[in-house]
């Protein structure tokens, strides 16, 4: 008997993830000890006095941290193959803590290179600092590389970036690339481990992949779909509750691929939105348009009401895997705070009454809850069992008056995929409750706009 009959697509494909993720995770670690391991091989593990065990140390540390840095430039390509898999928001974390590690093994590299550079030679360590230069112009330059990593290790710090604007932030993080560029030729040109076959095969492999998927996913597909597509805004809707519904329409928009649940980085074309490109969730299942609805908490957020139909949208994405591809249960429970109620009517939409569904939302009133008309009637026509809980907040996530436990909404946590959308603090409640109550964190989807 075919089991793959049996099983529902949807499941097939959130069992698919998990191998990819898996693989991905393995793939890493293969690489960085396939490349550690070519280096020894290629006389790495020369060895005539214990000190030169330090010596092989510190080019294994430089092989790892450009192990390090090019899955980190893979993680923030956007790849489709890497969303799916991971999603953005565990993507961009990984991406964030490789970038750490890659910039320590870096400065290890450089501090025991360089000591023991001057050990060999009787010189001090100054001296041999100043005179790197004197090798070629790319030693130079990979130590300026490690000036510029040192400042986004200082502005990736938590304490740094909860005090600066994402603008600023992003356009400092942009420099990452000039290290990198200042970095890559040393190894080719002046680290025997880069020079020798197979060696330069391999990371001349690992190289073209990795920027080769930035570049593509980022610029060119982008680029190449924005002049295919002509997206332009089609729709400016201004919501009882302060929120703004923005519809983009073009020729052929299906091209996107975009799922329900997913976000966008969108670039309005329109002046004071030019360098500003902001992560919004689709909160409509994408037809032959894709729409979001944007609540004020910003300058940028508050300037979407004033858009002027007809203004062209630079898009990037689609990103995440909030979608129905990460549910492989029989029961889809949605539960969303304020505006985080966008991915999850968008993923309501897509349901049928066949289906079971249970949507929950959490709401301060009535008056000020976005797209509420529109759940409810999604709700009733889909089969959805809804519960809107208003009013102030209460002990649990739930409100004062609407008292709700995850107990009351689960009854088979093992079959049970929860989606939660909200505030970071609501939705770390919604997830503790969902865990205590016997859900698989497997079956738990949360999803950041990560930066």
């Amino acid at each position: 008997m075919d089991t793959r009959t049996e099983m529902p697509h949807h499941r097939r494909v959130a069992a698919r993830a998990i191998w990819w993720r898996r693989g991905l995770y393995a793939l890493y670690w293969v690489v960085s000890v396939g490349a550690v391991g070519l280096m020894l091989r290629e006389g790495g593990l020369l060895i005539f006095e214990p000190l030169d065990y330090v010596y092989t140390a510190g080019r294994a540390a430089g092989i790892l941290a450009a192990v390090a840095m090019l899955t980190q430039v893979l993680l923030a390509s956007r790849a489709p193959w890497i969303e799916r898999a991971l999603g953005h928001d565990r993507a961009m974390v990984a991406h964030t803590r490789l970038g750490r590690w890659a910039i320590i093994g870096m400065i290890t590299h450089w501090l025991l290179i360089t000591a023991m550079t001057a050990w060999y030679s009787s010189r001090s360590v100054v001296d041999v600092t100043l005179s790197w230069g004197d090798v070629g112009v790319w030693m130079l330059g990979a130590q300026m590389a490690l000036t510029v990593f040192l400042v986004i290790l200082v502005t990736s710090l938590v304490a740094v970036r909860r005090r600066w604007r994402y603008e600023r932030w992003h356009t400092v993080h942009l420099l990452v690339y000039v290290g990198a560029a200042a970095a890559i030729p040393h190894q080719f040109l002046h680290g025997t481990t880069f020079l020798t076959h197979p060696n330069a095969t391999m990371w001349l492999t690992l190289y073209v992949i990795a920027f080769g998927s930035l570049l593509f996913y980022r610029l060119v597909r982008p680029v190449w779909l924005y002049f295919v597509t002509r997206p332009r805004v089609t729709a400016v809707r201004h919501e009882p509750d302060g929120s703004t519904t923005v519809t983009v329409g073009g020729a052929g928009m299906e091209r996107w691929k975009a799922e329900p649940g997913q976000f966008f980085l969108w670039r309005f074309l329109a002046p004071g939105h030019y360098t500003q490109a902001h992560p919004y969730s689709l909160s409509a299942a994408p037809h032959d348009s894709l729409r979001i609805t944007v609540k004020p908490s910003g300058d940028g957020s508050a300037s979407v009401r004033d858009i002027p139909v007809g203004t062209p949208v630079l898009i990037e994405g689609p990103l995440g895997r909030f979608t129905n591809r990460a549910s492989s249960g029989t029961h889809m429970l949605l539960i969303a705070a304020g505006i985080g109620i966008t991915p999850i009517r968008s993923l309501l939409e897509a349901r049928s009454p066949d289906d079971q569904t249970t949507v929950v939302f959490r709401i301060r009133n009535q008056d000020e809850a976005p797209l509420v008309e529109e759940v409810t009637e999604l709700a009733r026509k889909n089969g959805a069992d809804l519960h809107v809980l208003s009013g102030p907040r209460g002990e649990s996530w739930g409100s004062r008056e609407h008292k709700v436990t995850m107990d009351a909404l689960v009854r088979n946590p093992d079959q049970t995929d929860v989606y939660i959308c909200g505030p970071l603090s609501w939705a770390d409640e919604v997830e503790k409750d969902a865990r205590a109550a016997g859900v698989p964190q497997s079956r738990i989807h949360r999803e950041a706009f990560a930066w």
